[in-house]
């Protein structure tokens, strides 16, 4: 390369360099290569790791929990160098249709998330999902606040009330069977959407030992720990690249079966 610009180069300095062994970082840098592809290539069955979902940071701090100690300007270099990149969120479309009629429970939240331990308060969200028909479907998710965990959700077909209180009570069974059930002085925070507004949601609260707590309407902020959740669901389960998705969906079970997938990860891995 040089030569071609008019440099001249000594032949033994040349073979040299040719017979030069790599260098310390050149090595280090094939190692790290070699492990971030096996999460951002493809296996023979054209799938990712969910962990080709993670930016540079994200990647970097997942290295770090599996024990291998790597600069993280270094996994940034790298994950450039080779055209890895993790995803992006994509803008939310609105959901929440407020009943004007409904009666609407108080902010008991006021944007304030974090709690000291499990069960003090559980935040709920929906979204839709597109099939390949164009049809849509629904997710619905509750959160525990204190550790960001998934502990109920539930898919539907219908946008119904039935869904969200399917996944309250998936929620409170959950916590039943391991061995730390639901108060009767937990806080369950949502929107104003109708589902969440609705007399027989309410009826479904009550009974699993749960007080309603509901946002403004139109405010991310008002919910912002479940509209978070909901984000990632989105990018992470959803998108046409997702490691998580087996093809088209088709089908109400195909959304069931990547949440179920997604989910598991979300509470464990992720």
């Amino acid at each position: 390369m040089l030569s071609e610009h008019g440099v001249k180069i000594a032949p033994r300095t040349f073979y040299a360099w040719l017979a030069r062994p790599p260098s310390a970082r050149a090595l280090w840098d094939t190692v790290i290569t070699e492990v971030l592809a096996g999460y951002y290539e493809a296996d023979e069955h054209g799938r990712r790791k969910p962990e080709a979902l993670y930016g540079a940071t994200k990647m970097w701090a997942h290295l770090q929990r599996q024990g291998i100690t790597v600069a993280r300007c270094t996994v940034e270099r790298l994950m450039r160098a080779n055209g890895w990149q993790g995803v992006t969120r994509r803008k939310k479309v609105r959901t929440t249709i407020a009943d004007p009629a409904a009666a609407r429970a108080a902010d008991l939240v006021k944007r304030q998330f974090r709690v000291p331990a499990p069960n003090m308060l559980l935040v709920a969200d929906f979204t839709y999902v597109r099939l390949a028909s164009g049809v849509f479907v629904y997710t619905a998710f509750a959160i525990d606040a204190y550790a960001g965990r998934i502990v109920g959700w539930t898919c539907s077909a219908s946008k119904e009330d039935r869904f969200v209180r399917h996944a309250i009570r998936h929620a409170a069974q959950l916590r039943s069977n391991e061995g730390n059930p639901l108060s009767g002085r937990t806080i369950h925070h949502s929107d104003a959407g109708s589902q969440y507004t609705s007399v027989r949601f309410g009826e479904t609260l009550s009974l699993s030992g749960l007080v309603p707590s509901i946002g403004s309407v139109g405010d991310a902020f008002d919910n912002a720990l479940a509209e978070t959740t909901i984000g990632l669901y989105k990018t992470e389960a959803v998108r046409d690249d997702s490691p998580f998705r087996r093809g088209p969906l088709q089908r109400l079970a195909d959304v069931e079966l990547l949440t179920a997938d997604w989910v598991h990860w979300y509470n464990t891995d992720r």
